[in-house]
């Protein structure tokens, strides 16, 4: 196959990466040429451009077999997500109008799920975030889908938990620096994917998922933040850390959600298997990799 790749980073070079390797010719795009020989050091024909510009989209040597999106934004704020993921999106839809591709894959987010109550949620589930960000995403589901039925546009969107792996992982890297706050009591549930997980996921959407279908992407064991930290503080051999003060869990909880993400829909209709099912397998494998290159720095907590 033909494959493009918008947004060659984190996940999306692993994923290039693993296609060159199963035979498919790769095209991994950037917003610069940053980073390009690690792109082409990978077997994927690097390319700049940007998806928000549709004279960067004329100039990407298609058509494609395969279109992954996984382009991020990276200021975060309301009106950039507007650009990347909304307007990128509409343009991308355009563009493939003459040549479309036999697959189109779109990384969405959890985060469209605003429960805050610890229910269980499906793809079926309500999405209704209170988060700005979040509704953006939102928006940028139902122009997919519009596309996928009205277009013919073969899109599958995957709702992505949170990403870790291999020197990724916001609560582990904040544990490790002594910087982690327990919020609340502990409560709140975190829903997980590791990287090398989320790669092997996308290619079975592009083999096996069904236009016009949403699929979430988390593993098999949604924990509690005090589990979780529970876990890594026996693992390390050091205390877990302190609970928040009522300042810092005040300018925490605005915006958060609390579920359980379900993944059966992922199992049953794309037949994958988890090479790391639960957050603890795949931080084993994160502490050996860092023990393993002398780089397992624990440091002693005051108590």
């Amino acid at each position: 196959m033909r494959v493009l790749i918008l947004g060659c980073g984190y996940v999306g070079l692993p994923l290039g990466a693993e296609l060159v390797r199963q035979g498919h010719e790769v095209f991994g795009l950037r917003r610069s040429a940053e980073g390009e020989a690690e792109v082409k050091a990978a077997g994927i024909q690097s390319l700049a451009g940007d998806i928000t510009k549709r004279e960067d989209l004329a100039r990407i040597p298609g058509p494609f077999d395969w279109v992954v999106n996984m382009v991020s934004s990276t200021k975060g704020g309301v009106e950039e997500y507007q650009q990347v993921y909304l307007q990128g999106t509409r343009n991308l839809i355009d563009w493939l109008a003459l040549t479309p591709p036999k697959k189109f894959v779109y990384t969405s987010s959890t985060s469209v799920y605003g429960q805050t109550d610890g229910s269980s949620v499906k793809e079926t589930s309500p999405v209704e975030p209170s988060s700005e960000t979040s509704k953006v995403l939102v928006e940028t589901e139902k122009v997919l889908m519009e596309a996928a039925q009205l277009r013919k546009l073969p899109a599958v969107i995957l709702r992505v938990a949170g990403i870790y792996g291999p020197e990724r992982g916001h609560l582990f890297q904040q544990y490790l620096k002594n910087e982690a706050r327990i919020a609340g009591k502990g409560e709140r549930i975190i829903n997980m994917i590791h990287r090398d997980d989320l790669v092997g996921i996308i290619i079975a959407a592009l083999k096996n998922g069904r236009s016009g279908e949403v699929y979430n992407v988390v593993d098999d064991e949604p924990v509690t933040q005090l589990h979780f930290f529970q876990w890594l503080a026996e693992a390390l051999g050091k205390w877990p850390p302190p609970f928040a003060t009522e300042e810092e869990n005040a300018a925490r909880k605005r915006g958060l959600t609390n579920k359980k993400v379900q993944n059966r829909r992922l199992k049953m209709e794309l037949g994958y298997q988890f090479k790391y099912p639960t957050f603890r397998q795949g931080y084993t494998a994160e502490i050996l990799r860092l023990e393993r290159a002398g780089r397992l720095n624990i440091e002693p907590e005051p108590r």
